[in-house]
Formats: C-alpha cells, sequence, structure tokens
C-alpha cells in the first residue's frame, strides 16, 4: 500500500511489514543480534595469538588470513543490521546506540589487527615468493598480491607511525567544510510560485531550480550562492588544505602525484582519466547545441545556467504502484535472461526493499548488500513519480550484482570496487529508458524519455568530468608550488565552465564560487568513476541490446566476478576497454544523436 503525498507519514510501527525489508536473512531478531555481537567482541582479542608469527610460514599466515577474514565476515553482517535498523528510523535511539557500538568494537577490531600489514611486508620479497607458492595459501593469493603492490610506498615503522598519528589532524580540512557547509551557513528565504516565503537550504535548492517560474530559480541562485560569497576566503582557503593535504601524502609515499596515488588502488593508468577528459572536450560542441534546443524550447532570449535544471516539457502524468513499477522494470530487463528476472522478482515483489515513506526514515535510496545477506534496498517511493521507477531500477542493479558476486565468489573476492559499482546500476537504468522508449505512446512522452537521458548524462558523464578536470589542475598547480588562492581557484574554474557551457549560455558571477561547494573535491579524485561507469554502462546496455546469448552471459560473467580480477579486466571481459578513448566516444555519440532528436521532436531547430 502506497503512503499517498499529502498524508500524515506514518510511524514506522504503523508501516504494513509487507511493505518493509525483512532482515531475518541477516539476523532473526535483535537478540539474535546482541548474542552475536557480544561473541565477535570477545574473540578480538584472539588475533594477539598471530603477532609476530606471519613470516614463520604458509600455515601460521594462512591460519591468521582465515581468522581475519571470518571476523570480517561477521562484521559485515552485524554492521549491516545496525545500520539498516537506523535507517528505518533515524531517531530511534536503541537502534542509533546499536550502531554506535558496533562502530566501536570495529574500531577495536581494526586496531587489533592492525600489526597484520606491517608484518606482511617485513617479510623478505624472496621468502614471500616461496610462502605464495604453497597450496594452503592459494586462495589468498591475489589478495596478498594486492597488498603487496603497496610495498614501494610503505615506509619505515617509525615513519609509518608519524603518518598513522597525523591522521586526524589530516582530516582538519574536510571537517571544517562539512561544519561550515552543514552547520554554520545560514541561508535566506525565497518565494515560491504562489508567493509564499520558503527557507533556503541545501535539499531544496535542487528543487527551486526545477521550478516552472524562471523568477524562483533566479532568486534561489543569487540568494544561495550570496552565502558562499560571505564564506569566500574561509572556503578557498580550507579547499586549498585539502589539497595540500592530498599532494602531501602523495609525496610522503613516494607517489608521482597524488592523481596517481588515488588511482593506484584499482590498477587504473593516468591515460584513463585523460581520455576522459579529452573525450568529453572533443564532443562539447553537441552539449552547446543542446544549451540552444533548451533556450529555443523555453522561449528565452538568454539561457542562463540556472535555466538548465527545469524539465523542458513538464512532468509524464503516469503513476506507478509499486507491483507496476516491477512489472514495467523486469519487462525492461529481460535481455538479461530468466535467473535474473526470477530473483529480482522474488526480491522486489518480497522482501529485499523497504518501499515507503515513514516517520524518521532515512531519505533517498541505496542499496546495501551483504555476503551472508539478503541485497537490501531502501527507497522512499512515490506512486505519481517517475523518477522513482528509475531509482529503483538503478538499486536493484546493485543489489543484483551484490546477488551474483556473492554467490560466484569466495569471501575474500566478492565485494566489487567502486570503479565498477555504478556500472550494474546505470546499465539497469539504460535498459529502462530504452524500453520506455519503445512504449512511449507519443513524440511528447518521447521527448519528455529523451530529454530525461540526455540531461541524466550530462550530470554524470560531462558534468562529472568538468569536475574532474578541476581537481586534476588544481593539484597540478599545488604540486608546481603555485600558491591557491580564491582568485586562482575561481580563474580556474570560470574557464572550465566557459569550455563547458559554450560562448551562448551566461554564467553569472557567482557561478565561480560553485568549486567551493562541492563535496567531492575536499576528497579528490573520485567523481571520475561516475564518468567512467556511465560510460561503460552505456556501452554494454548497447552491446547486449544489439548482441545475443554471448554478450548476455559477458555481461553476467562481469556481475559474478566481484573484485576476483583488477576493475578494467572485468569491464574489458564484459566488452568494454576503458583504457581506450572508444567507450567515452560511443557515450558522447549517443549523446548527440538523442540532441539531434530532441531538437526535431520539439521543432526547436528553426
Amino acid at each position: 500500500m502506497s503512503q499517498a503525498a499529502g498524508k500524515r507519514l506514518p510511524k514506522r510501527s504503523e508501516v504494513p511489514q509487507q511493505d518493509t525489508w525483512d532482515l531475518s536473512s541477516l539476523f532473526p531478531s535483535d537478540e539474535a543480534w546482541e548474542q552475536a555481537f557480544q561473541q565477535w567482541v570477545a574473540r578480538i582479542p584472539e588475533y594477539e595469538q598471530f603477532r609476530g608469527r606471519l613470516g614463520q610460514g604458509a600455515d601460521p599466515l594462512a591460519e591468521c588470513l582465515e581468522f581475519d577474514l571470518e571476523m570480517d565476515r561477521l562484521g559485515e553482517r552485524l554492521g549491516c543490521y545496525a545500520f539498516l535498523r537506523t535507517a528505518e528510523d533515524t531517531a530511534n535511539s536503541r537502534y542509533q546506540e546499536m550502531r554506535g557500538r558496533f562502530i566501536h568494537a570495529a574500531a577495536q577490531a581494526a586496531e587489533a589487527s592492525s600489526f597484520i600489514r606491517p608484518e606482511l611486508m617485513a617479510v623478505p620479497e624472496e621468502q614471500m615468493e616461496q610462502m605464495l607458492q604453497s597450496p594452503r595459501l592459494e586462495p589468498y593469493r591475489l589478495m596478498l598480491q594486492r597488498i603487496l603492490l603497496y610495498r614501494p610506498h610503505t615506509l619505515t615503522p617509525g615513519e609509518e607511525r608519524l603518518l598513522a598519528m597525523q591522521l586526524q589532524m589530516s582530516e582538519t580540512a574536510p571537517q571544517v567544510f562539512r561544519q561550515l557547509n552543514d552547520a554554520d551557513l545560514k541561508f535566506p528565504s525565497v518565494r515560491d510560485e504562489k508567493g509564499q516565503e520558503v527557507p533556503l537550504s541545501h535539499a531544496n535548492f535542487a528543487v527551486l531550480l526545477r521550478s516552472p517560474e524562471r523568477r524562483v530559480r533566479q532568486e534561489a541562485f543569487h540568494k544561495y550562492y550570496g552565502v558562499y560569497r560571505d564564506h569566500q576566503n574561509t572556503l578557498a582557503a580550507t579547499l586549498s588544505g585539502a589539497i595540500q593535504r592530498d599532494v602531501y601524502y602523495a609525496r610522503a609515499r613516494r607517489y608521482p602525484s597524488a592523481l596517481e596515488k588515488a588511482l593506484f588502488p584499482d590498477n587504473v593508468p593516468v591515460s584513463v582519466y585523460d581520455n576522459l577528459i579529452q573525450a568529453v572536450r572533443q564532443h562539447l560542441p553537441a552539449l552547446h547545441k543542446y544549451y540552444e534546443v533548451r533556450r529555443r524550447a523555453m522561449k528565452l532570449d538568454k539561457l542562463h545556467v540556472y535555466d538548465t535544471y527545469v524539465p523542458i516539457l513538464a512532468e509524464l502524468e503516469k503513476r506507478h504502484t509499486w507491483d507496476e513499477a516491477v512489472d514495467v522494470i523486469l519487462q525492461a530487463l529481460a535481455p538479461l535472461g530468466a535467473e535474473y528476472q526470477q530473483v529480482l522478482e522474488q526480491g522486489l515483489r518480497g522482501r529485499w526493499c523497504d518501499r515507503y515513506e515513514n516517520q524518521g526514515k532515512q531519505s533517498g535510496a541505496f542499496s546495501y548488500g551483504t555476503y551472508d545477506g539478503d541485497p537490501y534496498i531502501l527507497m522512499n517511493y512515490k506512486e505519481e513519480v517517475l523518477d522513482h521507477v528509475f531509482t529503483l531500477a538503478h538499486e536493484a542493479g546493485h543489489s543484483m550484482h551484490s546477488w551474483y558476486s556473492s554467490r560466484h565468489q569466495p569471501y575474500q573476492y566478492y565485494n566489487y570496487t567502486i570503479f565498477v559499482a555504478e556500472v550494474a546500476s546505470t546499465f539497469n537504468e539504460e535498459l529502462l529508458f530504452h524500453h520506455l522508449l519503445q512504449q512511449a505512446k507519443d513524440p511528447k512522452e518521447r521527448a519528455y524519455l529523451i530529454n530525461r537521458e540526455i540531461d541524466d548524462i550530462r550530470g554524470t558523464l560531462i558534468r562529472q568530468t568538468m569536475f574532474a578536470e578541476f581537481e586534476k589542475i588544481t593539484h597540478q598547480m599545488a604540486e608546481e608550488g603555485q600558491a591557491l588562492t580564491l582568485e586562482a581557484f575561481c580563474r580556474v574554474y570560470h574557464e572550465l565552465l566557459e569550455a563547458y557551457f559554450g560562448p551562448d549560455v551566461v554564467l553569472d558571477a557567482e557561478l565561480d564560487l560553485e568549486c567551493f561547494r562541492i563535496p567531492h573535491f575536499y576528497h579528490a579524485f573520485y567523481v571520475y568513476k561516475y564518468a567512467t561507469g556511465m560510460s561503460a554502462a552505456i556501452a554494454l546496455s548497447r552491446r547486449v541490446l544489439s548482441g545475443g546469448e554471448a554478450e548476455r552471459e559477458a555481461y553476467l560473467n562481469f556481475l559474478k566476478g566481484g573484485c576476483s580480477k583488477d576493475p578494467l579486466d572485468l569491464l574489458r571481459d564484459a566488452g568494454v576497454d576503458m583504457e581506450t578513448p572508444e567507450p567515452v566516444n560511443t557515450a558522447l555519440d549517443y549523446f548527440a544523436q538523442l540532441v539531434d532528436e530532441l531538437e526535431e521532436l520539439l521543432g526547436a531547430g528553426g
């Protein structure tokens, strides 16, 4: 039963059971969790029996790894259960305390096991090579090899101790940003479409930019960035501190650059990062054309950036009950075969999902899969919002990725990396878009869907690449000893805005300050993964839709792969080589085709 908009949100205790997730695949009850938690905590001191023994041979090393993985596996279940309980009702103090106790114990376990990596690094290379040949270590060989890759970047025990002591201090810049951004910035109110005063906030800024009334968008934009202007020097110093931290740790650990340090864990060459930026730069004329199509369709003399988020066409008046949403998603995912559909249907119609809003429930949506439990999905589903059908398909992609990887890999190789995580979710959205486009009944519906897809690619692939380019430029400036001042940041960001928005979009002066409000910039070199993930998803979805059983099996094998290979190798086996510009070019050529079709559908060409 849907919780319709406009009604009082139910308390958690009032939500029908069939609309909630069933966490019994993790633990049958809170009492069972408590018992397992106490047993887990009691075993933490057992790490001590392995200290000083890891270089003594394959057997003691294997015993230590087996114990560590056993502890990690149970810890994953405990942590997931506690987190999901808090997400149901963030005001529930019992579950907040449960999660807090787990986090405290997990820190104790991490401290107790902290000797493992340094001891492995201390084993002479020749001796370690001999140990790795032992059948006893065969299940852990890849895991150990990945740890040992960090040898060149591991310092002496004394130096490592000093770096560890700096950890809390090194988080000062991001912490200052979070406190300023989330707690201290005070925004004025904005008059909405009805002339009523609405408090401006981070949460509703995006909503106000989607207002069909231009005055609302304009007022929200200027008032929002006016607050950032009041704190621009503090924000510039904070972002500079975060970048200097990245550069310091890269140099301390003997990486050629901060970028190469960030790419090292996934074994991704810098060429992948550079190819992404180069390919997007080459395809910017299609983006500029889209902005002109948008300006004409909106009948504006000049297009400002605050005009680029509102849908060109009004929201489709289509309702999908939960079961109708599941129906359309399953139809869209038919190219993935019967097993994928059947498992997903059981999960979505069963109790993988916590479906609707209730008082205190965490906002948004997420998927949380574990090795030993169902891959759960949190939604705040609304029947009248088409985007929520796409969100459900997206989270279902994550959940099925977890389902396949946990059933085809041992625990140590099941947990896929962030680099590939967004591929599976975005792939599902692409199949859903393709299906809905085939079902579109009139040109207006088709234009609405295409506009949505264009804006999705623009926001995920192109905008995130602009962010990635900003991170690369500013870190290079720091590495070359250039001062990262307010003026320097604004100059670099303005030049990027000019390139990406083109000559015909008005760039209000406040927009230069956008670089200070992007949380990812304070933990850099992550956003490029959104862009590469979408590029891979578009390429793979087109491959599966136009292919046959071999293409489908290659994709399903990617889902089954977990982290048993490096991310680029997993994607290459699936049929997309991210070390070449081809996947990004394919996605951007597709973007250009969509812009051409939208122009034709809207009659905005003349």
